[in-house]
């Protein structure tokens, strides 16, 4: 059995999968928990991560899908790093592989835990091991050259859309990543734009014959989703999309769907509508990291009710779950959102608590749902 783990930290990302094999995934790292807040309900994740570890001092893969804070918050002071003494020492988790798009390398002008996550991918890359690179937009050649460093000596490290990952494959580990975003046009002169070239993916998990996949998705906005798509279905790869469990982007944002929020549910895209309501899969659960789904429009940042809406409608017609992170089981009092993955699926771990997340089970799926 694999287990997929999803964190209550507020609107921010962090996404833990321990295969059956025992190797470990970490997508993202945000420990947003204020420990001198009493009424903060968000959970310690360092706490959280090393109580998964059992004891274990690396992870196999850390991913950062891109280096917004809601993505990357106190990364430094948890992770041993390679480039500064430090960062070094002490019971800080080694990262045996760093996974990261483009532009954690190109960017210029970022500050904080962006810059010091920067620098690690840098210095990583320069050397040659212990990274990942999605993307290969032609600065990231000149950036080696700058150096000189012959960029086809790095050409190893380098993943493009449209290819697997290859630190995991079926056969060994039981999974594979399939790379959607970001692709070279998303990596080009704006570098500075985060979420649009942020690392979106299709994990295949396989247990006992049984496939389960899995969308992963950062902030990315519709544009690009409808660009991902758009390419995927012209390669005939429309496989490559199907889902199980979707997390879906920017914590519930209606921009993640549609440019109009909508007055009370966001209609999504065209090519978005195909994703959600043709590839997801009977059963299927969505996932929102984010705070709870409000009931007004008072905030104007996510989640947004209308996109929440849409989602919820989605899991109702394929029989499946809508979750959300920070009321799940109960928003008074938010646990992690395990899901377990054997050979007869996916399903919630549950947990006893008054005002569980909404099972939708009694919906019966829609015609020609795979599974």
């Amino acid at each position: 059995m694999h287990v997929v783990r999803f964190f209550p930290i507020g609107n921010a990302d962090s996404c833990l999968i321990e295969l059956e094999n025992g190797r470990r995934v970490l997508f993202d790292f945000a420990d947003m928990h204020n420990a001198d807040d009493q009424y903060d309900l968000r959970c310690d994740l360092e706490k959280e991560l090393r109580d998964c570890l059992d004891g274990a001092k690396s992870i196999d893969v850390v991913a950062f899908t891109h280096l917004d804070t809601d993505h990357c918050a106190r990364a430094k002071e948890v992770f041993h790093l390679e480039h500064a003494k430090k960062y070094q020492g002490g019971d800080r988790i080694k990262i045996e592989t760093m996974w990261v798009p483009a532009t954690a390398i190109l960017e210029e002008g970022v500050k904080g835990q962006a810059r010091t996550l920067r620098t690690e991918a840098r210095q990583r890359f320069i050397e040659g091991e212990g990274i990942r690179v999605f993307g290969r937009p032609e600065k990231l050649d000149q950036f080696l050259k700058d150096r000189g460093i012959d960029p086809k000596t790095r050409r190893n490290l380098i993943t493009d859309a449209g290819t697997l990952c290859p630190e995991f494959n079926l056969g060994s580990d039981g999974v594979e990543f399939f790379v959607h975003s970001p692709f070279a046009e998303t990596c080009g002169d704006s570098v500075e734009y985060r979420n649009g070239s942020a690392i979106f993916m299709q994990a295949t998990f396989v247990v006992g014959g049984r496939t389960t996949k899995m969308i992963l998705s950062a902030d990315v906005p519709h544009e690009v989703i409808d660009d991902i798509v758009r390419i995927t279905r012209f390669h005939k790869n429309d496989h490559r999309l199907e889902w199980d469990i979707n997390n879906v982007p920017h914590h519930c944002s209606y921009l993640s769907l549609a440019d109009d929020k909508g007055k009370d549910k966001t209609v999504p895209v065209e090519r978005l509508k195909w994703l959600y309501e043709e590839q997801g899969r009977s059963g299927g659960l969505l996932v929102s990291t984010s705070k709870p789904i409000p009931t007004n429009d008072d905030d104007k940042q996510p989640p947004h009710r209308q996109a929440a809406s849409y989602y919820k409608d989605v899991a109702s017609d394929l029989g499946g779950e809508w979750l959300v992170t920070m009321e799940h089981p109960d928003k008074n009092k938010p646990k992690p959102l395990v899901i377990e993955i054997g050979a007869t699926g996916s399903k919630r771990r549950k947990i006893a608590a008054a005002g569980a997340a909404t099972v939708l089970g009694g919906a019966a799926p829609r015609a020609g749902r795979r599974r």
